[in-house]
């Protein structure tokens, strides 16, 4: 029996790695057999999210493969970040944050305050803008979920803020990238930060970081994105309170909600691989056979896979006719929030972090 209940996941993942294995196949015959490269100047994870998304629009997926997909998106995906910590050192992940929360809390504030003042013109409900809020500032689909609760919000409004935060964030993931190498300069701190803040989904994020570490060879970019946004993620701590003590404020009786179910615990993962690499890179500072860094190799390679099959995941679960018919105004909401976390993001580099370094 309890055999039977796992294997209702393996189509979803064996559909979700074929994805990833075509997208690796596109990418090598276009970029090296077609082009000519020595190595494919394309992303393997844009690829994947792009294929995702069209077959997931000409066919139905069915739902012997959904259970599959949705591990894939929510477990798959955290252990392809968990994994990525491998090629981090601790200081790294110190002196990243350090500089990334000041330009977090910024972002934050004015959203919010962009937001406000928008759902005054367009008369949008105040529980989609909090949510649309929330999902912009913090951590995309994760945020709303956790949030709905708290401030009472129906399923229709749910629905909504997702598709909202899913559109614009697809939309920046597949942009920023290019945008961000043109705008910076190819500067890792910058772009990095740029995209880690101003990308909405934990997984856009990551498919952002992949992309611009495989069409401009950038590793450290993909570090200081997944550090920002791994930060951003913990903010959810705060937030979700404050929009229940803002919505609930004057009622007698206020929503409960619990920290110890919205923190995000894959982040201490994230932080324990930082450690092993460590101690690991100590232990073995004379391994001759080199059986340590080839093991660090296969753990940063199996991100890259985790990640970009949960690419797949994702694009073969976003529903464009959904979102046709959500209305407009909610979506005029999500497209100035993406704006502006973007123009602020890059007036507080320009004006504050360009100064220090």
């Amino acid at each position: 029996m309890l055999l039977k209940n796992y294997l209702v996941f393996i189509p979803g993942i064996i559909l979700a790695f074929v994805l990833y294995t075509l997208s690796q196949g596109f990418n090598n015959i276009i970029g090296i057999e077609l082009l000519g490269y020595e190595k494919s100047p394309i992303s393997t994870a844009m690829i994947a999210i792009i294929l995702g998304i069209i077959l997931g629009n000409i066919f139905n997926v069915g739902d012997t493969f959904q259970k599959g997909l949705d591990l894939t998106r929510e477990y798959i995906l955290k252990l392809g970040i968990i994994c990525l910590g491998i090629q981090l050192k601790p200081f790294e992940f110190l002196n990243f944050g350090k500089i990334a929360i000041p330009l977090i809390i910024i972002c934050i504030i004015s959203v919010l305050i962009v937001i406000k003042l928008l759902i005054k013109k367009l008369k949008i409900p105040t529980r989609m803008a909090y949510l649309i809020s929330i999902g912009s500032t913090v951590c995309g689909t994760t945020a709303i979920i956790a949030t709905a609760p708290v401030i009472k919000a129906s399923k229709t409004e749910v629905s909504y803020a997702v598709a909202n935060i899913t559109l614009f964030g697809i939309l920046s993931m597949l942009i920023y990238p290019y945008f961000a190498n043109f705008y910076f300069n190819n500067e890792p701190l910058f772009v990095g930060l740029f995209l880690g803040t101003s990308i909405h989904e934990t997984s856009q994020v990551l498919a952002a970081g992949l992309i611009y570490e495989q069409q401009f060879n950038s590793p450290e970019t993909l570090n200081i994105a997944t550090v920002t946004k791994l930060i951003r993620n913990t903010f959810l701590i705060i937030m979700i309170p404050l929009f229940a003590f803002l919505y609930n404020r004057g009622q007698v009786k206020e929503r409960k909600y619990s920290i110890q179910k919205i923190f995000p615990y894959f982040v201490l993962g994230f932080a324990a691989m930082i450690i092993l690499r460590n101690i690991g890179d100590f232990i073995f500072v004379q391994d001759f056979n080199n059986i340590w860094g080839q093991t660090v190799g296969v753990i940063r390679y199996s991100s890259k896979i985790f990640l970009t099959m949960a690419m797949a995941a994702i694009g073969l679960s976003t529903n464009l006719k959904d979102m046709k018919s959500m209305g407009y105004k909610p979506f005029i909401v999500g497209f100035i929030a993406m704006l502006t976390v973007g123009i602020v993001c890059i007036f507080t580099i320009e004006t504050y972090l360009r100064l220090s370094f």
